[in-house]
């Protein structure tokens, strides 16, 4: 049987989940995100010669205000006293996507999942807002948590 939703109380609304209970814990999670273009897409992108300016620049940035403004984003996060965010974003092998990894960490009573994932989708979705004069069939896709560490649920690895 599947475990309750933590965001529904017993009359089945949704309500921010009460974790003053739990554990200062260090806590940890990477998230991933894609953005597949075109080959010349993606050169431009990772050469810096977009009109635009450096849209790998721009889009760590953005991810890591991103995360920073989580709570604001998505109406049951906690907010959260972030002790490190960073963004990479590199380009995969062919020359047709770049991955982007964001990763979050805290030391704290609640995960960092939700913040990793608001990290890696912005810089996609900024680095789409970058490129999108040259390529407008970009896509974003595979947003996922790749794992998380810390808390009473214990570690999480995503299966390949």
């Amino acid at each position: 049987m599947a475990a309750p939703l933590t965001h529904l109380n017993d009359r089945g609304e949704a309500h921010i989940v009460d974790v003053g209970d739990k554990a200062i814990t260090r806590r940890q999670a990477v998230a991933a995100a894609r953005l597949v273009a075109k080959a010349e897409t993606i050169a431009a992108i990772a050469g810096g010669s977009l009109k635009k300016g450096d849209a790998l620049a721009v889009a760590r940035v953005a991810g890591i205000m991103a995360a920073k403004k989580t709570a604001d984003l998505i109406p049951l996060c906690h907010p959260i006293a972030l002790t490190k965010i960073s963004v990479d974003i590199d380009v995969e092998a062919g020359g047709l996507s770049l991955r982007i990894l964001a990763r979050a960490e805290t030391t704290g009573q609640t995960g960092v999942e939700m913040e990793a994932l608001v990290a890696a989708s912005t810089a996609a979705l900024t680095l789409y807002d970058m490129a999108k004069a040259i390529d407008r069939d970009m896509v974003v896709t595979d947003v996922c948590v790749l794992e998380k560490s810390g808390g009473k649920s214990g570690d999480y690895r995503k299966h390949p």
